[in-house]
């Protein structure tokens, strides 16, 4: 048996939007289920991110550690963004995040993993890019504000990073995920065997 995700979206009776943000809402559904009964479900409604897990050649992960004020932790997280952008490319906003974030370019890009961060409540998909052959962005740094203004930037072995994941130490979704899938690829058909950069994403389809 083939395990794998599949598309299907139940009925919906009616649909109303109590809250609309900056980035994202909050959208009321009355959904229909198998037996017949309606009920009514809350969730974020999210334009979709992107995350890049930068590989230096000494195996190390560049790392940001950044204030989050909903959990009221500075969290080492690896660079994120939204896609601020309806169909824009992914790749391209990773590429503009590790600039900004990091002042670093890659040459090399695949695609790490794809994934729901809360599937039970929100609707975001985040796809995180491995991002290898590293060097130092050209001109000069982007100027960053609020919680982007007290960030920290290191880089962290990669068994480093799984030992702070499996000891509870580090919680960043897209860290703990990417840090993760890296290794399953190290040890596995390897990390050229990653799709390309370029893979089809059906939750957020985008121009190439």
């Amino acid at each position: 048996m083939t395990i794998k995700d599949t598309a299907e979206e139940w009925q919906v009776r009616a649909t109303e939007t109590p809250f609309t943000g900056n980035k994202t809402s909050v959208r009321t559904d009355d959904v229909v289920m198998p037996d017949g009964t309606v009920v009514r479900r809350d969730y974020q409604v999210h334009p979709g991110s992107v995350a890049v897990l930068a590989l230096d050649d000494q195996d190390r992960v560049l790392v940001i550690r950044q204030y989050r004020h909903p959990v009221r932790q500075k969290l080492w997280e690896i660079p994120a963004g939204l896609l601020d952008i309806p169909g824009e490319n992914p790749l391209h906003a990773a590429q503009r995040e590790l600039y900004e974030e990091a002042h670093v370019k890659a040459e090399d890009w695949r695609v790490l993993t794809d994934v729901y961060t809360t599937p039970g409540g929100c609707d975001e998909a985040v796809r995180i890019f491995l991002a290898r052959d590293l060097s130092e962005a050209e001109g000069q740094r982007f100027e960053v504000e609020d919680e982007e203004a007290d960030m920290e930037l290191s880089r962290v072995p990669v068994e480093e990073l799984v030992r702070g994941v499996l000891a509870g130490e580090l919680h960043n979704n897209c860290l703990v995920v990417g840090a993760l899938s890296l290794v399953a690829a190290q040890n596995g058909d390897g990390l050229d065997a990653l799709r390309p950069a370029e893979a089809p994403w059906p939750a957020r389809p985008f121009d190439v």
